[in-house]
């Protein structure tokens, strides 16, 4: 994935509409006014996945003090996301992005490196975006294990 397709702080959001864990349409423009925390991740119920969701359930409340929402997005079906929120008491919303337009659209999927070879997939990624949908941070190819702890003290919470 070449640099070009990524986002930077100050672009606009890409907008969004997705279903969540019960079929319920979400959309990106249901968080203007707050800030809200867009994570992308690859796969339900796998190990690095289940840390991270996880670390952002124990951070939630913080967050949500700081004025944070949280929502989580892979390419997963809305039937395996409900099964993943409900075996890890996951209280923020899991969207289901089945034909990756939306992780495209973010710039969180196109090749990157597994074990040494070039893949596609999905690039574990996490934005920030402001009350005003723009893209106030933008971490790419970020590690499962800590990285919910390194957002919280970027952004003082």
């Amino acid at each position: 994935m070449s640099e070009q397709n990524r986002l930077a702080v100050g672009d606009a959001a890409p907008e969004f509409s997705l279903p969540d864990a019960d079929g319920k349409t979400v959309s990106l423009s249901d968080y203007r006014g707050r800030s809200v925390v867009v994570y992308f991740y690859p796969a339900a119920s796998t190990p690095g996945c289940t840390k991270e969701a996880c670390d952002f359930r124990d951070s939630l409340a913080a967050l949500n003090d700081a004025g944070f929402d949280v929502v989580g997005i892979s390419p997963d079906k809305p039937a395996k996301l409900a099964t993943f929120r409900d075996a890890q008491g996951l209280t923020f919303p899991l969207l289901a992005d089945e034909d990756k337009s939306v992780m495209t659209a973010w710039g969180a999927f196109g090749e990157k490196k597994n074990y040494g070879r070039v893949v596609q997939g999905v690039i574990r990624s996490t934005f920030v975006v402001d009350p005003e949908g723009k893209i106030a941070k933008a971490l790419y190819n970020v590690k499962a294990t800590g990285h919910v702890e390194r957002l919280r003290k970027d952004l003082g919470v």
